[in-house]
């Protein structure tokens, strides 16, 4: 359909899960795409053939989000190569789970650091090329715990509520100047860290879930390509929520 054709974008956190599927979904739809993760992606050579076979471009860029001095020229240097972006995905996050009152001060601080700080150093970044050009859309990866919270990750839901804020807030400062902010919120989506968890667990969560199924990360994905493209161009400040009815 070639949604995203002509458009370049950059997305975190790509080398795997969610991330990889939008870096996949964006190629598919023409888009030509720079992925950033924490180290060298084993499927970095298969993603590049991938995006070949669509005609178009993968890049692969690495840098530690939760470290904001070594984030920032890395992603000066990938605006620089890529003349300005027209869609950014900020995916990247981590989980330091456990109860408040157990919880250390540096997992506290590790999540936010990823979750949030390095989400505003990527966009403040990125967003000030879109504004100039008055165009732009910016896709924030929330949570459905950050919009009703979740026992034992008070940090991750912290981070995940931050994010919506901050979404909500730079839409208002952005929307006059052509550039879209939004964010997506999943639900249980089968990924191979919640496959990690023990199936009576999951089995526990799918039955809460109206639609009784896990999500997919092409269910993610598809939602982010909906606000990447020309399709969404009169919605931002928004949070979608991709979870099956859960937060309903």
């Amino acid at each position: 359909m070639d949604m995203l054709k002509n458009k370049k974008a950059l997305v975190t956190g790509s080398s795997r899960g969610i991330g990889r599927k939008i870096v996949e979904t964006f190629l598919a739809e023409g888009a030509e795409v720079w992925g950033l993760c924490t180290r060298p992606s084993a499927a970095k050579a298969e993603i590049e053939a991938l995006a070949a076979s669509h005609g178009t471009q993968f890049h692969e860029i690495c840098a530690d989000v939760g470290d904001a001095a070594a984030l920032a020229p890395v992603i000066k240097d990938a605006l620089a190569q890529a003349g300005g972006f027209d869609v950014l995905v900020n995916n990247a996050g981590i989980t330091k789970d456990g109860l408040s009152f157990r919880m250390k001060l540096e997992d506290w601080q590790s999540v936010i650091n990823i979750n949030l700080t390095g989400v505003f150093v990527i966009t403040q970044i990125v967003s000030a090329d879109m504004i100039r050009k008055k165009a732009g859309s910016i896709i924030n990866m929330a949570s459905i715990s950050g919009v009703h919270g979740e026992g034992g990750q008070v940090n991750y839901s912290a981070s995940k509520a931050g994010l919506i804020g901050y979404t909500k807030a730079l839409a208002k400062e952005t929307g006059s100047r052509g550039v879209r902010v939004n964010a997506v919120a999943p639900g249980f989506i089968d990924t191979d860290m919640t496959r990690a968890v023990p199936q009576e667990i999951r089995d526990g969560w799918v039955k809460q879930i109206p639609l009784r199924r896990a999500g997919q990360v092409e269910d993610v994905a598809n939602t982010v390509l909906f606000l990447a493209s020309d399709l969404s161009t009169y919605i931002t400040g928004q949070t979608i929520g991709v979870d099956g009815g859960l937060g309903a």
